[in-house]
């Protein structure tokens, strides 16, 4: 994704794909898997900073009910 002024980020989300992974058990299981990319421009927000939204929002992503609380 590009930056485009005056936006100082951009969040790419790409479509969830069915892909073979390996479980906790070691067992390989079929699990839904989705790409997201966050491009930052550094002079507006620090790297450190957009890695912290990417953390937060895999947290939200893969357990949505905590949205409610």
């Amino acid at each position: 994704a590009v930056i485009n002024p005056p936006h100082g980020s951009i969040l790419a989300v790409g479509a969830g794909l069915k892909k073979p992974v390996v479980g906790a058990d070691g067992e390989i299981k079929v699990a839904t898997v989705m790409s997201v990319t966050l491009s930052v421009d550094h002079r507006v927000i620090d790297g450190a900073v957009g890695a912290e939204f990417l953390a937060a929002y895999k947290a939200l992503i893969e357990d949505p009910l905590t949205m409610l609380l």
